[in-house]
């Protein structure tokens, strides 16, 4: 199964994006803890990240050079409320895959999905070999499709 980790300071936040991609048919850990994000990362456990803007009281734009010296092929994926132009600037210098304003509605979900689905048909393309041959036939978006 294709597994992504959520890490980040608001319960509310990882608990809703935690059903959302679960029930999208992926793999989901979730953290409020620095240290268990670079344990996973290390362990390569996930390997797509959604960062909140700052977790056990470090910001993302300090944890992100670990976590990509750790793995340079972790997509990071940031969900964060509005930053400022500079800061986005820093985050794609460090890179991230795709910064994503915090969803509030209903209407954010399916940009969440996509852009998960995309982190991991990106990790496909680069042909990461840890993606096994089932994950390879999965497809979270044709499998919640309502007919």
């Amino acid at each position: 199964m294709l597994a992504l980790m959520i890490a980040d300071d608001d319960y509310s936040s990882r608990t809703r994006l935690s059903g959302l991609l679960t029930e999208a048919g992926y793999d989901v850990f979730t953290t409020h803890s620095a240290s268990h994000t670079i344990e996973v990362i290390l362990k390569d456990v996930a390997k797509v990240l959604i960062l909140g803007g700052s977790i056990d009281g470090v910001s993302a734009l300090d944890l992100i050079p670990v976590l990509k010296k750790l793995n340079s092929d972790l997509k990071v994926i940031i969900a964060s409320e509005e930053l400022s132009t500079p800061m986005l600037r820093r985050l794609r210098e460090e890179g991230i895959f795709y910064y994503l304003m915090k969803p509030v509605g209903n209407d954010d979900t399916e940009e969440v999905k996509s852009v998960v689905e995309c982190a991991f048909r990106v990790l496909l393309a680069e042909g990461d070999s840890r993606v096994s041959a089932m994950e390879r036939n999965f497809n979270p978006i044709k499998s919640t499709e309502r007919r």
